[in-house]
């Protein structure tokens, strides 16, 4: 059962793999088999993971990557085309947000968010599909939503817009490509311990927002990588247009 997760001979594409999640996807991904591409705006950071990667025998292929222009997505993925051949996976990582009220939001503020969660994500499989497609071969899309994109918190309209976005591109793609052989899931983390999180979670706040999760704890970005191999391997051949919630019971509770 074990070498239905096994990515060996495929290249998988990651992007906002500077840091946090998509640091650590580029790694299991790797650990996997998988020949890693790895996409974000610092190259430098960059070049530090496909070194600890190369060090536990992977590889990794560091491209430049803004989500939020097209020509930097398709000139992204043309390079991964030349170094490594057409990719089989696409996690499509790279997001932000900015926590405002609907009110109070500026344009520039909405705009930043949309831009990178739901419009890079949507040029970046684009670009992906149109590769995989001209290639007459198979592909999978891994799209990272969010619970928020099940569920809302107060002051993050935009974030909370875009990961629901998230949701219904990943099924209407999914409908799409179905005929060309594409699978196009999703995963809904829920609060994930990061470096831009760990000092929320250890506040007063923080830790009520913990207390509210059914398994009484927050979740570790290990608990993805179960999930993430299976949408990205042949254990999920028969998966297209399914999100998957990691989140420790949360959305059966508050939020």
């Amino acid at each position: 059962m074990t070498n239905l997760l096994d990515l060996g001979g495929r290249v998988a594409f990651v992007s906002g793999a500077s840091s946090g999640l998509g640091w650590h996807f580029a790694k299991t991904l790797a650990a996997a088999g998988a020949t890693v591409v790895i996409g974000a705006r610092r190259l430098d950071r960059l070049g530090v993971l496909a070194g600890e990667i190369a060090v536990a025998g992977g590889r990794a292929v560091p491209v430049v990557l803004d989500v939020c222009n097209g020509e930097s997505v398709d000139a992204a993925m043309t390079e991964a085309v030349a170094a490594v051949g057409v990719p089989d996976i696409l996690v499509n990582n790279s997001g932000t947000a900015t926590k405002a009220s609907a009110v109070e939001m500026t344009e520039e503020e909405w705009d930043v968010v949309l831009d990178t969660n739901l419009r890079g994500t949507w040029l970046l499989s684009r670009a992906f599909a149109r590769h995989v497609i001209a290639a007459n071969r198979p592909g999978t899309i891994i799209n990272i939503a969010s619970i928020l994109g099940l569920r809302v918190v107060a002051n993050c309209p935009s974030y909370n817009a875009s990961k629901a976005g998230i949701v219904h591109l990943t099924r209407s793609m999914a409908l799409e490509l179905a005929a060309h052989h594409i699978r196009v899931n999703g995963l809904c983390p829920g609060y994930i311990e990061t470096d831009l999180n760990r000092d929320f979670l250890r506040s007063p706040a923080g830790q009520q927002r913990i207390a509210s999760i059914p398994q009484q704890r927050i979740g570790q970005m290990s608990d993805l990588d179960g999930p993430l191999l299976l949408l990205a391997s042949p254990a999920s051949a028969f998966m297209t247009g399914s999100m998957i919630t990691v989140d420790g019971g949360h959305t059966l509770a508050g939020l």
